[in-house]
Formats: structure tokens, C-alpha cells, sequence
């Protein structure tokens, strides 16, 4: 699958054969739906087990809550309800019966289910029923959990019409509490994209146009990919009493009084899986950082002369039991000995496009000379993509190795994205003529970007997102380390706007 070229030429139809070459996911039967296959899957679970291990951290416990929620919880939240209800998909039947040769549904429900697109609602409802002191408090709760939004324009882990996701949901005695709470596990998530999936961010907030409905602040974190285009990787919610009052969750304070309680919601989702490919990808397939990848170092056996087959398939065998000795980011190294029968150069093709980051063959003349000989997939087409070494100095050292195609995956993306935010746009014109050129790949042999992200001024007038829609543009955030200066709105070209904001096209 030729994948040369096509960043630049076409980078959605990169998108998308990058997910095919390396086997990740393929389109459903069910429409607007995904199948996530064995290495994507195993890349979420990765993603899963280290953002669990995080969650846990902060003293909060899973749970699960139901599929369906009646449809009577969402109408007690107007806000909420509005900014979710053309993706709500609805249960208005229960059983089949057959007429006329044909299925159909046979028995109206006495109130329509939504399938869960967000949990808040009916997690409200059971805070109401747990909390009753301010002795209940906090309650610190997270569910792993699939989602259903009706997505009209559907595309492999970026949007989809189920995905997964965690939803962390809590509940606090104060105002201070709940919003520090929701600043923590955006920390969080920043932890798990730079130090875990490599894939540098920038904090802020949403402007009160794009908060979460029903939120009183939504925080976010913003990632760049290599067309320039922004993805967001998490969000969290301070959700104030909002939910609290449509769900009645009251407690008696510490001045014997009663009060509703303030909460938050958070989550990360699959989509989290899209950015790693727009991060990391090249023209050869995917490229996984080490500590995500569910298989790091991979032992291809090549056998030119049968005979020597027993005693290459032991040495490589021995190899990887060596290696899956080693410790690397506090967990075993994971090695797969590929020993399938299939030609050795498509094994090592194969596990080129999947990304895994160490690719080790082994031969008659390796054993002759106790060596190895690795491939290191981020050097491909560069010198240190083929290298040969001592057996026992490659297994001493194999930890080391991953930390340091770790440590260059996250160089390699925060260069990117700490030379592509324009700050030198002052005037609405200059800002216009900028975003005119629709070439946005950045990483296109060297040339100079067209178009990313800008950092800017905003007068916060909400008659300017007009302009915005024209310009096929958003306002990704507002980011925490404001500058405190005025200047041109790049919007409105109204002077003394004091906010800084990051413009961007965005997924």
C-alpha cells in the first residue's frame, strides 16, 4: 500500500491507509462504526492500563453505570439535553415481531432510553441517593465505558458512531474543591499524552461558546498534528451545582444546612488513538512510541538453510526470554519471537507499518558471531535504521534504546509544535491573509509550513465567531499563560483585546 507522498498530496487518504497498512481498525458492517483490530486494540489497552493506573492515583474508583439512560433525565437539563440531541441515538421498542414475512419492532416503551452519549445525568441520579452529609464527600468516581453519538461524517478513531472512552465523574462539598479537582485530571491527561503517548499539548480553557453543556468551565488540552491542524485530547468540566440542582444531590454542611453539592465530569476516548497516528506516523505505516506499544521488540528468525533452523529458532527463543527479562518505563519488556511462515522481509515490512519500535532479525551468521541485527523504526530511510551488535551488549542495553526512540518521539513533536505557533499575526488583515493558503502539512521535506496554529488576540465578542465559520477556523482555547497585554482583535480588528487565544483548523 503506497503511502509515499501522500501526506503532503493527501493527507486524509494518508489517514487512512496509515490505519490499513498497520492493521489497526477497519470500517464495520454496522454503519458509521469501527472495528478496532488486535494492535489498535492492544495500543488502547496500553493507553487504558497507564491512564487507569493515574486515575487510581488520585483516590478514585471504578464503577459502571447503564447503557440506556430514560429519556426524562436529559429534559431535567436543558442546556445539556440541547447540546447533545442531534447526536442522541433512542430506544422507543423493545421485541421483534414478524409481519408480513418481515422483522419489526413489536412493543412501544412506556419512556424512550437514550444510549448513553455522556453519563452525567444518570450518574447524578445515583449521587443523589449517596450523598446525604458533607461526611459523603467527595465521592470520586470513574467508569470505562462505550459511547453512542449519531456522528454524521464518520472516520476511523476520530469519530465514529460508538467509541470508547473513560468518564470520570465527582461530586464535592465546595465550589474550590470540584474546580481544583477538574484542573488536577487535566494534569493528568497531560501527563499521559506528552510522557506517555509522546504527543506534546497546550493547556487552557474553552471560551464560554464551546464549553461542555451544562458546564460552568471546560478546560482542555490541544494537540497539534503534522497537517497543523489542532486535536483535542481531553477535557475536563467544572460543572459547578448545575447538575446538582437538576438532580436534587443535596447534603447537610458542616453548618448543619443543606446544600447542593459541586461537580465535575472528564474524559479521554479512542480518539486519543487518531492523534497518536497524526503525531507519530511517517510514509512507511505507523510509528508507536515504546510505551505504548503492545509488542516493543520484535525477533523475525531468517532461515536461508533448513538445517539451521532448530538451532536459529533457539537462539532467537533464547534471545527473547533474555529480553522479556529487562525492565523498561517500571514494566517487562514485551517481545514477540515471529515465528509465523511467512518470507521474513514481509514480516519485517509488516511490523514496520504496525510501529513497533525495535525490529530484530536473526540469522546463521548472527549466531556464528553471538550478534544481532536491529532496525530502529524511527530511523527508517536514516542512517541508525540498520544497526548490528553484540547479542549481550543489545540486551543489556534494550531499555535504554526504547527510553531513547521514547525520548526522540517527543522531541520530534514538540519541535513541531513549538515552531508552528505563529505569534507574530498583530492586525485582523494580517491574520485573514494567513489563514487564506489551505496547505497545512508541515512535515513535507524540510519546506516551510503554511499554515498552523496562531496565537492571538480575541475581544471575547461572540458576533465575531461568524467570521470565524467563514474562515473554516476555531478558537482551540484559551491558553493558561496568558500575557496580560492588549492588542488587535484578529477577528473584529477592535483594538484593546486582552485575550490570548489559539486559532487553528481543527479534527
Amino acid at each position: 500500500m503506497a503511502l509515499k507522498n501522500l501526506r503532503e498530496n493527501s493527507y486524509p487518504d494518508w489517514y487512512q491507509n496509515v490505519v490499513a497498512a498497520a492493521d489497526m481498525a477497519e470500517v464495520s458492517s454496522s454503519p458509521g462504526c469501527m472495528v478496532i483490530k488486535p494492535w489498535g486494540y492492544g495500543i488502547w489497552e496500553r493507553i487504558q492500563r497507564m491512564l487507569d493506573e493515574k486515575i487510581k492515583e488520585t483516590n478514585h474508583e471504578n464503577c459502571y453505570f447503564p447503557l440506556f439512560i430514560p429519556l426524562s433525565y436529559f429534559q431535567k437539563e436543558a442546556e445539556h439535553v440541547e447540546g447533545f440531541a442531534k447526536e442522541m441515538a433512542i430506544v422507543t421498542h423493545s421485541r421483534l415481531s414478524m409481519e408480513d414475512g418481515k422483522l419489526v419492532p413489536a412493543s412501544p416503551l412506556d419512556e424512550p432510553l437514550i444510549v448513553r452519549p455522556t453519563s452525567e445525568t444518570i450518574i447524578a441520579d445515583s449521587f443523589s441517593k449517596w450523598v446525604h452529609s458533607y461526611r459523603d464527600l467527595p465521592v470520586l468516581i470513574n467508569q470505562w465505558a462505550n459511547v453512542v453519538r449519531w456522528e454524521m461524517r464518520p472516520r476511523l478513531f476520530l469519530r465514529t458512531r460508538e467509541f470508547l472512552w473513560q468518564e470520570g465523574h465527582t461530586a464535592h462539598a465546595t465550589f474550590d474543591e470540584a474546580e481544583k479537582e477538574a484542573e488536577t485530571m487535566l494534569n493528568v491527561y497531560e501527563d499521559l499524552c506528552v510522557n506517555d503517548m509522546a504527543m506534546p499539548v497546550i493547556k487552557g480553557k474553552k471560551p464560554e461558546y464551546d464549553k461542555f453543556p451544562g458546564a460552568v468551565t471546560t478546560y482542555c488540552i490541544e494537540a497539534m498534528m503534522q497537517d497543523g491542524r489542532s486535536l483535542q485530547a481531553g477535557t475536563s468540566h467544572f460543572l459547578g451545582q448545575n447538575f446538582a440542582k437538576s438532580a436534587d444531590i443535596k447534603f447537610i454542611n458542616t453548618n448543619n444546612e443543606p446544600e447542593y453539592a459541586y461537580t465535575t465530569s472528564w474524559g479521554v476516548s479512542t480518539r486519543l488513538i487518531g492523534g497518536l497516528i497524526m503525531t507519530h506516523a511517517d510514509d512507511e505505516g505507523m510509528c508507536v512510541p515504546p510505551k505504548l506499544a503492545p509488542q516493543q521488540v520484535i525477533i523475525i528468525p531468517i532461515i536461508k538453510d533448513k538445517s539451521k533452523a532448530a538451532e536459529i529458532t533457539a537462539y532467537a527463543e533464547k534471545l527473547r526470554d533474555a529480553l522479556k527479562s529487562q525492565i523498561f518505563a517500571g514494566e517487562k519488556v514485551r517481545v514477540r519471537f515471529d515465528n509465523r511462515p511467512k518470507e521474513a522481509v514481509d514480516k519485517m515490512w509488516e511490523w514496520t507499518r504496525k510501529g513497533a519500535p525495535l525490529i530484530v532479525e536473526v540469522g546463521a551468521k548472527d549466531l556464528e558471531k553471538n550478534a544481532v541485527m536491529f532496525r530502529n523504526r524511527i530511523h527508517i530511510n536514516q542512517d541508525g535504521w540498520k544497526n548490528f551488535e553484540d547479542v549481550d551488549v543489545f540486551i543489556a542495553t534494550v531499555a535504554e534504546k526504547l527510553q531513547t526512540i521514547q525520548d526522540e518521539m517527543l522531541a520530534r513533536a514538540k519541535a513541531r509544535l513549538d515552531g508552528n505557533i505563529v505569534t507574530d499575526i498583530k492586525t485582523a488583515a494580517e491574520f485573514e491573509a494567513y489563514f487564506a493558503n489551505n496547505n497545512v502539512y508541515l512535515d513535507n521535506g524540510g519546506k516551510a509550513p503554511k499554515v498552523a496554529f496562531v496565537r492571538g488576540k480575541w475581544c471575547g465578542d461572540e458576533a465575531t465567531l461568524d467570521k470565524l465559520k467563514e474562515m473554516r477556523l476555531t478558537i482551540r482555547c484559551i491558553p493558561f499563560d496568558q500575557s496580560g497585554s492588549e492588542g488587535e482583535c484578529l477577528l473584529s480588528g477592535k483594538k484593546g483585546a486582552t485575550l490570548d487565544v489559539i486559532y487553528a483548523r481543527s479534527y
